[in-house]
């Protein structure tokens, strides 16, 4: 069961991401949640304090990358790499619409909370992907040391093209099965695409 707060912000998150902040009024978000309008004022104050907190809720939820990856001994860092994949893909799937704001947010915004929040997600990744990449170079899984910051861009702008036009790739392949079972495997085919890619750019041999 989620809380009504939590109802309020998932409604606020489907019509932002389809309609950009100021194309949505707190009138359609109280009535996609199916709420009296002044609960939006009870619970957030406003439409602004709304988007900033609708952030926030996601940043603290996402919080399950470094640490845990990381200080895992049971894993090589190759292993870890894959496990960072699945996860941000993963959330990139079932988390569209936030992801949509997001990348609209990266070209348009104005907020300082949002602006940090974008900054420390990606010298998040870039730290992981740093400290994994020299770990396997020094025990010889890793033979090449692409740029770290690159590294994350070819991760992130994949999935985010990639889940853009799905619609589009879809049509292009002239592909009869429903929506879920197509972005099932679509989802598939674009992790390990990606895991290819870095395999290349890495340097690692599976069989080595």
């Amino acid at each position: 069961m989620i809380s009504k707060e939590e109802n309020i912000l998932f409604a606020a998150e489907e019509l932002f991401a389809e309609k950009g902040f100021e194309g949505t009024s707190t009138r359609e978000i109280a009535k996609a949640a199916n709420v009296n309008i002044s609960m939006i004022s009870y619970y957030f104050g406003s439409k602004e304090k709304l988007y900033e907190k609708l952030v926030e809720y996601r940043m603290s939820e996402g919080q399950f990358f470094s640490k845990d990856i990381l200080e895992r001994t049971d894993l090589n860092e190759w292993e870890k790499i894959e496990k960072i994949v699945d996860q941000f893909a993963g959330r990139v799937k079932t988390q569209k619409c936030f992801y949509r704001i997001m990348q609209r947010e990266q070209l348009h915004t104005k907020t300082p909370q949002i602006v940090e929040f974008l900054k420390q997600t990606k010298m998040g990744f870039i730290s992981m992907y740093s400290k994994i990449l020299e770990s396997g170079i020094e025990k010889g899984i890793f033979t090449k040391n692409p740029p770290i910051y690159l590294l994350h861009s070819t991760v992130s702008g994949t999935l985010f093209y990639g889940s853009n036009a799905i619609e589009m790739y879809k049509e292009f392949l002239n592909n009869k099965d429903s929506d879920e079972v197509f972005e099932e495997q679509f989802f598939s085919e674009l992790n390990k695409h990606i895991k290819h890619i870095l395999k290349d750019l890495l340097g690692y041999e599976e069989n080595k």
